[in-house]
């Protein structure tokens, strides 16, 4: 560090003279400049002078930054907590979604139990139920009593932060995939964005943990990525921000992809070689996008101060996924038949569609009503009616994984009841394997198969033993 040039200890005293206005501004500066070690001030200057721009546009933005377990058990706990709290000083409203896959097996272990997976997803039976929720109550107070310490040696020392958490997670079963009951892991039904903004606005973090509950206050047990995508498009928040052990999304060489638009994220995601972690956090930034988030990142934790470098550089450290694409709900077409057959296929193919071929959908698709995305078809109903009785069911109810959550079901929901309405129908009926939560939420009643049509009784598939839920118009 430089010191202004100075006249030796035994020079003598120069004359007195009137003071100039150089003279006044050299005496009123300190005799060094403290900076970081080894940056010059100019340095200082220079870098400040460029993330300024950031911070004015960050101020007011909401931020959701979900991260998982394997964050806290490596140690970075309190280098993320001195991060955030960094953020909020400058004025940006964040959301921690944390999650606890090693806590739960720690808890597991502990207590002689084996793991249990199917299709990549827990079996959460009553014992893992009781270990996710020790594993996340732990986290959260860890979490809570990091922000509480005042950050001693951080630039964040003697900054008071204030963390909520609750109850702001509404949760459904996943119910029974290729016969396995995964019991009480569950998937975000809804998330109580007005509770969240109220504590933002207060100038609070909130702190949202890996569990929801239905309304009849059973618990279930959720993946961090769910959550935080799902609170994130509730909050229509500015940014989704993924801290994990990866360092971003890479190409086939291996070399990180720093921003990608949705069409570009889609084809990558579709390549039979990326890596099944990889694909994994690309299917939430997706879906995040398609939802209207503006930009969902993935960044590694293993780089300290990751979140700071990915928001402030202008290239980032990791890959950022950014969406502008257009929505349209309308009647299908013959030219839509390609775009639904590839939505409705992966259901089809795990057993929650009853699997239909080209030439029925080229046959029926004037009952179809599809939601389109920039020319992209994303989600998809069919109406069929039952005139002599009143009826109408919905069929082939599909939302594409990377927009649930963003309310497309809903729209595509009053599309068909206002068809069945227009063509006099007074109730709609479904037949469901595995989304009965949904359609109860939406004012359907649990039927049996006698109040069926008595053309769709004789077709009724006594294998499926499909539920049918009822609805009056």
């Amino acid at each position: 560090m430089n010191a202004p040039d100075q006249a030796p200890p035994d020079a003598p005293a120069p004359a007195p003279t009137s003071p100039s206005a150089s003279t006044i501004a050299t005496a009123t500066m300190p005799a060094t400049v403290s900076t970081p070690e080894g940056v010059s001030p100019q340095l200082f200057v220079d870098w400040l002078r460029t993330v300024a721009p950031y911070i004015h546009a960050f101020r007011g933005k909401t931020f959701v930054i979900g991260f998982g377990g394997e964050l806290v058990k490596a140690g970075m706990l309190n280098a993320l907590v001195t991060d955030v709290a960094l953020l909020q000083a400058m004025g940006m409203n964040l959301v921690l979604v944390h999650g606890s896959r090693p806590q739960v097996e720690e808890q597991l272990a502990l207590r002689n139990v084996q793991s249990q997976f199917h299709e990549g997803m827990r079996i959460t039976d009553n014992a893992a139920l009781e270990c996710a929720k020790e594993a996340s109550g732990e986290l959260r107070l860890d979490i809570e009593a990091a922000f509480s310490q005042g950050l001693p040696n951080t630039p964040m020392a003697g900054a008071h932060v204030s963390v909520v958490s609750g109850n702001f997670v509404t949760a459904r079963p996943v119910g029974i995939v290729d016969g396995v009951d995964l019991q009480q892991t569950g998937l975000v039904r809804k998330i109580d964005a007005d509770s969240i903004r109220h504590s933002l606005s207060n100038n609070k973090i909130v702190l949202v943990s890996p569990l929801g509950f239905s309304p009849t206050g059973q618990a279930f047990n959720l993946a961090m990525e769910d959550v935080a995508t799902s609170v994130a498009t509730a909050l229509k928040a500015d940014k989704l921000i993924f801290i994990s052990e990866l360092s971003g999304i890479t190409d086939a060489s291996g070399a990180v992809m720093q921003d990608l638009s949705l069409r570009t994220a889609a084809e990558r995601l579709q390549d039979p070689n990326i890596k099944p972690e990889m694909a994994f956090y690309l299917e939430y930034m997706i879906r995040a996008s398609k939802a209207g988030v503006p930009r969902a990142h993935l960044i590694p934790f293993a780089l300290d101060g990751s979140i700071l470098l990915e928001l402030f550089l202008h290239d980032g450290v990791g890959t950022m996924v950014s969406d502008t694409d257009l929505e349209s709900l309308r009647e299908a077409t013959l030219d839509d038949i390609g775009g639904i057959l590839q939505l409705i296929e992966p259901l089809e193919q795990d057993g929650t569609l009853v699997p239909r071929s080209r030439h029925l959908l080229e046959r029926d698709i004037d009952n179809f009503s599809v939601i389109e995305h920039d020319g992209v078809i994303f989600g998809c109903a069919a109406l069929y009616p039952y005139p002599r009785e009143g009826l109408g069911e919905m069929a082939c109810l599909s939302v594409s994984p990377e927009a649930q959550g963003s309310g497309d079901g809903d729209r595509i929901l009053k599309r068909i009841e206002r068809r069945a309405r227009a063509a006099g129908l007074e109730r709609l009926f479904v037949l469901t394997t595995r989304t009965e939560h949904w359609f109860l939420k939406r004012g359907f009643v649990h039927a049996t198969v006698d109040d069926l049509p008595q053309d769709k009784r004789k077709l009724y598939n006594w294998q499926r033993r499909s539920m049918v839920l009822m609805k009056k118009l």
